[in-house]
């Protein structure tokens, strides 16, 4: 797989970021990223031949105050970044995605999907749903799914999508990495357990969503949304300390150079702090999972252009970079 660099026009917040990288046929590392360019291995810096990225979450309170002392030290042999592959920057045991976590989209998303029989125009179908969306953050029930980290992907791999994928479509996310188990972790504490953000693109299939045959059961979210390379990930896990407000935060998505999705963190009608704290009631969190949370208004549904062939997708979010993905031709 030919290499695809990072983007050094779009710079991380704070003074370093974590990222899995690896050299062509060689094994991936865990890197200390810093912002002119260079990695640092941390394998060889802390003397851990083993280590992984998920390891050092694992051990995130020993571990951050090192990598801070590490990326002010110049002494230690830093490399380019340059050459080297960048991989998905976490390989979670759990992924948690939050689904109609945006208010705009998902009022968008109803409107699209309405019945050509709903006797509703689009204004008052829009209005009905905003007042569903605003009883449910009354109410304080997020609406949170399980995914499978065997769809992740790195962030300029290209992806391919599936001949039955009718109807692939984007959603951009800010992704939250956990840094120690959380269980039942009440909301005034959530964040404490959280390491730090970065970007996924958790690609659907909307085709596939619902199941036609067994109305009934309802969302279809194992075939819809966990094909292989279905979730771009990264570039980088910037920690939470360089990341001062979560909740303000831009989310923007290029499809071809044209901007699609451009929407602030602000509209989601459950921040981090909620969404962690609701997944960790039913479920226990461990270091480097993700909780997925939620995409904005401006996917492919809305603007009637879902993904094909030689697509490329441009991501990013405020102080987290930049990923970069193309779409290759249908397969069986």
């Amino acid at each position: 797989m030919p290499v695809k660099p990072a983007d050094p026009s779009a710079p991380f917040s704070g003074p370093f970021a974590l990222g899995t990288l690896a050299v062509p046929g060689q094994e991936p590392f865990p890197g200390l990223v810093l912002p002119e360019g260079s990695v640092l291995d941390l394998r060889t810096a802390v003397g851990e031949p083993a280590l992984t990225t998920r390891g050092i979450f694992e051990r995130w309170e020993e571990f951050l105050p090192r990598l801070h002392t590490l990326a002010a030290d110049p002494t230690h042999d830093r490399r380019p970044l340059a050459g080297l592959r960048v991989l998905a920057p976490v390989e979670p045991r759990q992924v948690f995605q939050s689904g109609a976590n945006y208010r705009q989209h998902v009022i968008d998303l109803e409107v699209a999907h309405r019945s050509p029989d709903d006797p509703r125009g689009p204004e008052e179908a829009r209005a009905e749903i905003a007042a569903v969306m605003d009883r449910r953050a009354a109410e304080d029930l997020p609406y949170v799914f399980i995914g499978l980290p065997s769809a992740l992907t790195g962030p300029y791999d290209d992806v391919v999508l599936p001949a039955w994928a009718e109807k692939p479509d984007w959603e951009l996310e800010l992704a939250v990495v956990i840094a120690r188990p959380a269980y039942r972790v009440p909301v005034e504490e959530a964040l404490e357990h959280v390491a730090g953000y970065t970007i996924a693109n958790d690609l659907t299939d909307r085709a596939t969503v619902f199941r036609r045959d067994m109305p009934a059961i309802g969302t279809d979210w194992l075939r819809s949304k966990n094909a292989p390379g279905f979730t771009p990930l990264g570039p980088w896990i910037v920690p939470a300390g360089s990341v001062p407000d979560p909740g303000d935060l831009r989310v923007t998505l290029k499809l071809n150079g044209e901007t699609m999705q451009d929407e602030s963190t602000k509209d989601m009608l459950f921040g981090v702090a909620r969404l962690v704290s609701y997944v960790s009631q039913g479920a226990r969190l461990l270091p480097g999972d993700l909780v997925l949370t939620g995409s904005p208004a401006g996917n492919g549904m809305h603007w009637g252009r879902l993904l094909r062939d030689g697509d490329v997708m441009n991501g990013s979010i405020t102080g987290l970079g930049v990923q970069r993905t193309r779409c290759t031709g249908a397969s069986a």
